[in-house]
Formats: C-alpha cells, sequence, structure tokens
C-alpha cells in the first residue's frame, strides 16, 4: 500500500474502532516506504525497497489491556484484529499504571516532511559517486543509503485524532585504504534528501582514511580533546550525548536508577549539574531538525529546554509518572538541540595547544548508570593536535568517561550539525580519560 493521506488513513483507524466493544479502544497505523542501497570493496552489494503499513489496535476493559496487530486491511482481517486485542484483554491482568486514554489534543505542524525522496537512480548515483571517488584514489569504500516517507495516525474513542508524515534519509560511509591500515568515517541524515551530498561526505571519509596511515602510539592519561558530533552521537548501541539525553527520564531518577537522583530520594531538577556553556532542548518546530508533532501516547510535543545553562530544567516524565507525582506528562521528544557557538571542527583545532581530535566512538558500554560512566574505543581517524594543527594520526585508544564530568570539562563548543535527528556540535574538552591502547584501525 502506498502511503495513506490524513483523510484515508483516518478513514479506515475509524472503520476499526467501529469494530470494537470494549471500553476503551485505540488504533494505530504506521507505514514506510523507503529505498535503500549498500556496497563495500567499491561494489555495490544489495539494493531495495520496503514498503510497509501496520495496524495496532489496542482493546482495554476496566484496566486490563490487550493489543493485536495485523497487515492486511480486508473487513475480515480488520474485524479479527479487534477481536483478538479483547480477547488478549479479557484475559489479562489489571495494569497497576493504568491510565485513561487521551481525549482529542491540538498539535502543532511541524515541517516534517520534504518534497526530494531519492528514486532508484539517485540512490545509485550517490553510491556510484562514492564509490568512483574512492576507486581513483586506491581507497575502499563501504556504505550504506537508505531513505524515504514514513507515517503514523491514531485514533482512539475518546477522541483523540492524530496524524503526522515525515521524510528521512541516513547515509554512512566508511574508507580505508589498500592496506587496511588507514581508516576514515563520515555520516549524516536530512529531511529533504536534496540537502544531501554523498560525494563531500566520502571526501571527507577518504582524507581521514589517507591521513591516519602510519599511526603513532601515544601514552594513556588525561588529554583535551576535540570531539566531532559523530563522535558525540553515533553509536553502535549508545552514544556519549544519546545517553545523556534520553536519560532525563524522572521515574528512574525517582527510583535511584540514574544519574539524576538525590542522595535520600527525589531527582536533581533544579540543579546545576554542567558548565554554564550547556543547554539543550527539543523544539518539533526546529527547522533543521523537525520532530514529531505527537508522542506514542498521542501527547501533543511542544518546545521543551531540559538543560538550561547547565541547569537541569525538566525532566521525562511519563503520565502515569506525572499521575503519580500530580505534575504534568512531559512528552518524549524524538530529537534533541545542544545550543553552541560559531565555530567549526577545523577552528576549534585551530585554538588548540595539544589535544586530540576524536572522528567516532564505537564498542561503547555503560560501566555504571548512577554517573553514566561510559567505556569505549575510538576508530576511523584520531589524531595528535599541536600548536593549532593536526601533526600526525595516532593509535586508537579506549576511554572511560562520564558526559557528566565532560559537560563540566567543557572548553569550547562549536557549530552544532545535525546527526541522528539532533542538532550536536563538536566539542572540545579538557581531561578526558583514556585508559589503554588499541591495534584496532
Amino acid at each position: 500500500m502506498p502511503i495513506l493521506s490524513q483523510t484515508d488513513a483516518q478513514a479506515l483507524l475509524k472503520q476499526v474502532l467501529g469494530y470494537s466493544t470494549a471500553d476503551e479502544c485505540e488504533a494505530s497505523l504506521n507505514g514506510r516506504t523507503t529505498g535503500n542501497i549498500r556496497y563495500a570493496r567499491n561494489s555495490v552489494s544489495t539494493a531495495g525497497a520496503q514498503d510497509t503499513i501496520s495496524l495496532a489496535v489496542e482493546a482495554r476493559f476496566g484496566k486490563r489491556s490487550g493489543t493485536a496487530t495485523c497487515n492486511e486491511f480486508d473487513e475480515a482481517t480488520l474485524k479479527r484484529c479487534v477481536q483478538r486485542a479483547e480477547e488478549i484483554a479479557r484475559l489479562a491482568p489489571e495494569s497497576p499504571e493504568y491510565v485513561p486514554l487521551l481525549g482529542p489534543q491540538t498539535y502543532l505542524k511541524p515541517p516534517s516532511a520534504a518534497p526530494t525522496v531519492l528514486s532508484p537512480t539517485a540512490r545509485a548515483q550517490a553510491a556510484a559517486d562514492s564509490i568512483n571517488l574512492c576507486a581513483a584514489k586506491s581507497l575502499t569504500a563501504a556504505g550504506f543509503l537508505d531513505g524515504g516517507t514514513s507515517f503514523v495516525a491514531k485514533r482512539n474513542n475518546k477522541g483523540l485524532d492524530a496524524y503526522q508524515q515525515s521524510t528521512n534519509t541516513d547515509f554512512s560511509v566508511t574508507v580505508r585504504t589498500a592496506d587496511g591500515r588507514g581508516s576514515g568515517y563520515a555520516i549524516a541524515d536530512v529531511t529533504d534528501a536534496a540537502k544531501l551530498n554523498a560525494k563531500a561526505l566520502t571526501q571527507r571519509a577518504a582524507d581521514k582514511a589517507a591521513g591516519s596511515l602510519n599511526a603513532k602510539a601515544i601514552e594513556p592519561g588525561k588529554y583535551t580533546v576535540i570531539l566531532e558530533p559523530a563522535a558525540l552521537m553515533a553509536g553502535d548501541d549508545l552514544s556519549l550525548l544519546g545517553g545523556l539525553f534520553y536519560g532525563l527520564d524522572a521515574r528512574s531518577a525517582d527510583e535511584g536508577r540514574s544519574f539524576l537522583a538525590k542522595k535520600g530520594g527525589g531527582n536533581r531538577k533544579g540543579e546545576k549539574l554542567f558548565d554554564e556553556k550547556v543547554t539543550i532542548y527539543s523544539d518539533p518546530m526546529n527547522a533543521e531538525v523537525p520532530g514529531n508533532a505527537f508522542d506514542g501516547d498521542g501527547l501533543p510535543t511542544q518546545r521543551m529546554s531540559w538543560v538550561e545553562k547547565g541547569v537541569v530544567k525538566n525532566m521525562l516524565y511519563s503520565r502515569y509518572w506525572a499521575q503519580k507525582n500530580n505534575v504534568p506528562a512531559t512528552p518524549f521528544p524524538s530529537g534533541f538541540v545542544m545550543s553552541g557557538g560559531t565555530q567549526s571542527t577545523a577552528e576549534l583545532i585551530k585554538g588548540t595547544a595539544k589535544g586530540i581530535l576524536i572522528t567516532r566512538l564505537w564498542y561503547i558500554r555503560e560501566v555504571d548508570p548512577q554517573t553514566l560512566l561510559y567505556t569505549g574505543l575510538t576508530r576511523d581517524g584520531t589524531f595528535y593536535i599541536e600548536n593549532g594543527a593536526i601533526k600526525f594520526p595516532i593509535k586508537n585508544m579506549r576511554f572511560n568517561e562520564s558526559p557528566i564530568i565532560m559537560l563540566n570539562n567543557l572548553e569550547a563548543i562549536g557549530r552544532p550539525q545535525r546527526l541522528a535527528g539532533c542538532l550536536v556540535p563538536p566539542l572540545k574538552i579538557r581531561d578526558f580519560t583514556f585508559t589503554s591502547l588499541s591495534d584496532a584501525v
């Protein structure tokens, strides 16, 4: 099925709700039409497209609830999906964290859908540009390009009616030297595919790959570092700032399970935990990183300040935890913005007497959730800085560091860049802790 319009999606959801006999019933549609291309060793390995829509129905009888899903939309299947949700609800135990479904809501209209979506030909051309650039330099490229259009629609028997369509394109590329001893990396995501320049990103990765040959070992210890945005937000499972952004949860803090837990109980909302240069907010209307108009419960999103000049201003409250604490619920944002300055990464390097430039971190693991201590490794281009210039590549190292400490050792903030649906600036941090060397590139 193609991406459904608001009219068609709500008509289908209205039909589904008409089959329900439950006290409360909510139906949600999620759909995607996307395409991708993957290449490795300078050759395309796979290319494909996905066109899918799924329906989820939640039925409630009192405090008992059940959910069923389907991806076919004939009348018999729709009726059976609703029936199955109701059967499960009748068998389920009562939820101790029950909150009623939302009624009618008013939503913002973020600029989240763009007219340009890459065609198969355009995706193939982007891969060809990347591969040809590397082949001409005797380098090897491996990349992945994926993008398209998606929508979400919700409706319930309490009057809630929500719909949003969005577009997104993601690209990442790793470039290696022919002998495998040098490696570089670049990554980007955009709402409007017309703004994606795969060739320029590949050039950045290629320059790092060529420049990282003959890396020297330096002693582990505490160093001033410049962390590029990819080192802050791009990770295999975790990322340094992602763990902080999405760790602003009130319940885990109140229950003593997070870095925002207060000794003796409660949370640290209102306390200054970071350098005063740190300001973090979310805004679904931001033109560079437009967000979701509503969260998974259907709560309307709005601009929200989370950290202001180092002070924790707000925390994430689920509807249940908000009800329990008699405070307003805070909808979960789809992305965050960390305010920054005007300097580029190159300008941050020029202002550094001695330090290390980090392209990317990976294999990040949580050591202590209550201090947000992480460990992981640098990769794909790590360089020693001296007198405002890159002097030589260095071997990768393992780090042990917490973003809480990092954001208190903040020397400079660069110009924010979009990554992982967020706006993140490069950061210059003093006393970043490295504990051992790694031979990996």
